[in-house]
């Protein structure tokens, strides 16, 4: 069964949406994520606070998502991509993997700053949540039960895996155990 495309109420919100996070990051990067105020990111992304408050909750949230957006489906739709043979511990653990570490430069760039502010790294941090709704519904298809129990708590278990994971990442760079859980090809869940 295919999703119809998305009317033209939704693709407005998706391009609004696009628009601050795309400023919010823009600003940060330009003047530091301390001297960005919501009003700055709403008048360069053209819309009113007041819509800002629509979409995100904190500037930090904005930031974020600007290396975060859309993660969630790109995992989920991933999982899917995977052949029925492949084990659905292995499908979800490479799809988790492909996307937290291959990061382009610009995302190299956003993980960076995000390291440097405890907020960021805390709504960084908050974003892992995001992951279990998607994954959620992949892993009940998987499993031919669109509405098992098991696939939420395999799915909240991944989002908390994930979550411990970046936790780990964010650690300071002395932190041996930190460097351990990381090798060259970034993040390892």
């Amino acid at each position: 069964m295919t999703t119809p495309p998305p009317g033209l109420r939704e693709r407005k919100k998706q391009a609004t949406r696009e628009a601050l996070r795309e400023a919010a990051l823009r600003l940060a990067m330009e003047r530091g994520p301390d001297r960005v105020r919501v009003e700055d990111i709403a008048e360069a992304a053209g819309v009113s606070p007041r819509t800002y408050n629509n979409y995100f909750a904190s500037r930090e949230q904005a930031i974020v998502s600007a290396v975060t957006a859309d993660r969630e489906a790109r995992v989920a739709a991933a999982v899917a991509a995977r052949s029925a043979e492949v084990r659905l511990a292995d499908a979800v653990t490479e799809a988790v993997v492909e996307q937290y570490a291959n990061a382009d430069e610009r995302e190299r760039r956003t993980l960076l700053l995000i390291t440097t502010r405890a907020a960021l790294r805390d709504a960084f941090l908050d974003s892992a949540a995001g992951i279990e709704a998607p994954l959620t519904a992949v892993i009940a298809e998987r499993l031919g039960d669109p509405g098992a129990h098991t696939a939420r708590v395999l799915a909240a278990s991944v989002a908390a895996a994930v979550r411990i994971a970046l936790e780990g990442w964010l650690r300071p760079a002395g932190n041996a155990e930190a460097a351990r859980g990381f090798g060259a090809g970034g993040l390892v869940v």
